[in-house]
């Protein structure tokens, strides 16, 4: 070996011990999807919140990695005999992070515009059943709620109840302010985001000094960034076909678990023929769940049958009424007028579930004479025409929400399904605070939307992390779309 290589070999194992007593600090962690922006009040993208929430924006309560409910901004509250009257006590000494205070004038402020009637809120129905937010002083604020809410602390601790700054709203989507115990420092478009820590922050301050949110869309680069050791985590490994080598190298940890991610064949109801509940049943049983699990997820899901969680107790098993069935699907076409099948479209997003289920569920569907054409959108143009436009006839997709089958309650979502029936047992539900009412009451909804044939619905969406040996504190399971920070810190 040469002197110079001697030389350059040297230097470069200093910088990497230099680069490994720095990392105990700070940490990259990769994300397939870069959000659009980050205002989690305005947009329904699962990345915004993956970044920013509970580490830029903080709401009045917030999920744990466990899916429980915490007092976050409100310190603890109180509920009327009533139940529809909420006075929250908030938490004393929190500032945003360009250092103005966050007082009762800003709860009222961000629960009014997230309600208001030019919302542009994901979420804005969680706040419909609020008739009015009062300051009763800088640190107390009274909620009265239209009718009592057996969800109400729970849909506020969501991404899209988080608390803002009025005087933040114009860049919000670039320059965000929030309460949270890190600040945005940095932005490069289509690589990373870095954030690092708020020397102010009102609550305790986190291991982590700094961090950077790497995307890395391409599964291949996932898998070579990860053994390279470039990352230190990836949240939402899109590759599960190479896990099993992470689990056999000692450098690396595998964490498995579940998410609130319902993964569905969505079905735009208005649009013929998906009008005919005929037709969305013979969809449901053109699909086998267990070979698109096998082909896109490499075996790591749970097959569903309904909008709604396995792990939750109110879960009802309901694949049985869309178990895979070519013969009855093609009877259900011809019964329906399309003997010889149809054509459609199928739009798929970037995630390797889309994109690779996509491609097993044409194919399927081709099988009992149904064409649907596949178009590649990225998430920006995914949102645009098939959330926002509409303009779609079949697409997949995670809903990565906490126990959200309220939105088959919303006649002008995406899916389009208007069933007054249903709306009506949300609107039973929603006013009901006894937990085994409110578990019937699921378990009917469930029940409603799945002998509707709402959409095709496939399977639970695991959570697959991998990380290095080191790293601790990563949630296991997602109750929401969330990288929380605060939890994570470096084996000494």
């Amino acid at each position: 070996m040469s002197l110079k290589s001697v030389i350059v070999a040297a230097s470069s194992a200093l910088a990497l011990t230099a680069g490994a007593g720095a990392a105990k600090d700070s940490i990259t962690i990769a994300m397939q999807l870069e959000p659009p922006h980050l205002d989690p009040t305005s947009a329904a993208a699962q990345a915004i919140d993956s970044v920013v929430y509970v580490n830029i924006f903080e709401g009045l309560t917030r999920f744990e990695g466990d899916g429980s409910i915490v007092p976050l901004l409100a310190k603890s509250w109180e509920i009327s005999e009533d139940g529809t009257v909420y006075t929250f006590a908030l938490q004393e000494g929190v500032t945003f992070h360009d250092g103005s205070a966050m007082d009762a004038e800003d709860v009222k402020f961000s629960l009014d515009r997230a309600r208001a009637e030019d919302s542009t809120n994901a979420q804005k129905a969680l706040f419909a059943g609020i008739s009015s937010v009062d300051v009763i002083d800088p640190l107390t604020v009274q909620v009265t709620l239209a009718e009592p809410n057996g969800n109400f602390l729970f849909n506020l601790a969501w991404g899209d109840a988080v608390i803002v700054a009025p005087e933040s709203i114009e860049t919000i989507k670039t320059a965000p302010v929030g309460t949270g115990a890190y600040t945005l420092t940095g932005w490069v478009q289509g690589d990373r985001i870095e954030v690092a820590r708020n020397a102010d922050y009102w609550g305790d301050a986190p291991a982590l000094a700094s961090a950077t949110f790497k995307f890395i869309s391409d599964p291949t680069a996932a898998f070579a960034a990860m053994m390279a050791e470039d990352v230190d985590a990836f949240d939402i490994f899109p590759a599960p076909e190479n896990l099993v080598q992470f689990e056999a190298d000692p450098r690396f940890q595998v964490l498995v678990g579940s998410t609130e991610g319902e993964t569905i064949l969505s079905t735009n109801n208005k649009q013929p023929p998906f009008d005919n509940v005929k037709v969305r049943q013979a969809l449901a049983h053109a699909i086998d769940r267990q070979a698109i699990i096998d082909g896109a997820m490499f075996g790591y899901g749970t097959p569903i049958g309904t909008h709604f969680a396995p792990h939750n107790p109110a879960y009802v098993d309901l694949t049985g009424s869309s178990a895979y069935d070519p013969e009855q699907a093609r009877a259900l076409l011809a019964e329906a007028g399309f003997p010889e099948g149809f054509e459609t479209t199928l739009h798929l997003p970037p995630p390797s579930y889309a994109r690779r289920g996509g491609e097993i569920i044409a194919a399927q569907l081709a099988e009992v004479g149904i064409k649907a054409e596949i178009t590649n959108v990225e998430w920006a143009q995914w949102l645009e025409t098939v959330f926002k436009g509409k303009n779609y006839g079949l697409t997949i997709v995670s809903h990565t929400e906490p126990m959200d089958i309220g939105i088959y309650a919303r006649p002008e979502y995406y899916f389009q399904y208007d069933n007054p029936a249903f709306q009506e047992l949300m609107g039973t539900l929603n006013a009901t605070t006894d937990t085994g009412q409110r578990t019937a009451l699921m378990q009917d909804a469930q029940k409603m939307i799945a002998g509707d044939y709402v959409n095709g619905y496939l399977f639970q969406l695991a959570k697959l992390s991998v990380a290095k040996a080191g790293v601790q504190g990563l949630w296991e399971n997602a109750p929401t779309a969330a990288i929380d920070l605060g939890a994570i810190s470096w084996v000494d």
